[in-house]
């Protein structure tokens, strides 16, 4: 509909998933102007009040994929501002984890993947959100204790908090009497939706962190017709993204085996309808034991009762 009704419009993703969707929308419908969002990026804010610098002052590429990103310029005042990281991490992270909440963005895990991998993973890379890679620290609770790591209860306050978030909303709704500015205050939340849409409609260049193809071989390495994240500068002219300095050889491998195929994979069940490559899907979850779990899961999966859609398409 929007190619034919408006067929200079954007379409604006933000709901997961976010890698998915955009690699088979721009697939499927060639030319079509399409973006996705994800404030995981913003994780490197986090990192810097940590560190007590003026997030005004750092400057950062995070490119990668959606929930797979990792900062390969991080600079403060126009000084390179991984040393500070690392003086940090040297000096003052074990102090800061006796306290620190689950999963945080400067916890022990994420200081573990950058030790390992050479560059810090961001927001949701290392997180619950982005399926608890690395497999490695969740084999059992105490080796996730140890890494302060908890995705059950991550992911129940995710979706108490989503819930009591309808629940005021709605609330909100129906009561006349309630001003929604007091409660909603008319202030810039961080989100880059707003300031993509003024940038698009009122010509105000910024740079922005965007989920687009990688037409353009923004990342080499990874295919173009995929779905990347990277920088992009945003006006009345669109969105026009920025190519990165690029990610080691080893980063775009995990890329490829960890988003990449899955999503390949993911992709093909859908547009067939395939109830098999479903399965294979969840085979290639290192949680999976055997075929047997595999399809006993599917199966409980597609027989809820919210998903007779589903069980509908998948043969």
């Amino acid at each position: 509909n929007m190619q034919e009704l408006c067929p200079s419009a954007w379409y604006i993703q933000v709901a997961n998933p976010v890698l998915a969707g955009i690699t088979y929308l721009s697939r499927k419908y060639k030319g079509m102007k399409v973006v996705g969002l994800c404030h995981g990026f913003g994780g490197i804010y986090h990192i810097a009040s940590v560190l007590g610098l003026e997030k005004e002052r750092i400057n950062f590429q995070i490119p990668g994929v959606n929930h797979f990103v990792f900062l390969t310029h991080f600079t403060y005042k126009g000084e390179n501002a991984y040393p500070l990281l690392d003086r940090w991490i040297e000096e003052k992270a074990e102090d800061y984890w006796k306290t620190c909440g689950f999963s945080d963005h400067m916890g022990p895990k994420p200081v573990d993947v950058y030790k390992r991998f050479g560059l810090y993973p961001i927001g949701d890379t290392a997180t619950p959100g982005g399926g608890t890679w690395p497999w490695w620290y969740h084999v059992d609770d105490e080796t996730e204790k140890r890494w302060k790591e908890d995705p059950k209860t991550w992911y129940e306050d995710y979706f108490v908090g989503g819930k009591q978030r309808v629940e005021e909303m709605n609330k909100l709704a129906k009561d006349s009497s309630m001003k929604l500015t007091e409660v909603y205050p008319p202030k810039s939340s961080g989100e880059v939706i707003i300031p993509l849409v003024e940038s698009i409609a009122l010509d105000i260049p910024r740079v922005l962190q965007v989920n687009i193809p990688n037409t353009g071989k923004f990342i080499e390495g990874i295919p173009q017709d995929f779905e990347v994240e990277i920088p992009a500068l945003v006006s009345k002219k669109g969105i026009q993204g920025i190519k990165v300095n690029g990610l080691p050889k080893s980063i775009i491998g995990l890329i490829l085996r960890e988003r990449v195929a899955p999503v390949e994979m993911e992709l093909s069940a859908y547009i067939e309808g395939s109830k098999e490559k479903l399965l294979q899907l969840i085979l290639m979850d290192p949680w999976t034991k055997s075929e047997e779990q595999a399809r006993a899961f599917l199966e409980e999966i597609l027989s809820l009762p919210s998903h007779k859609e589903m069980r509908e398409h998948y043969r």
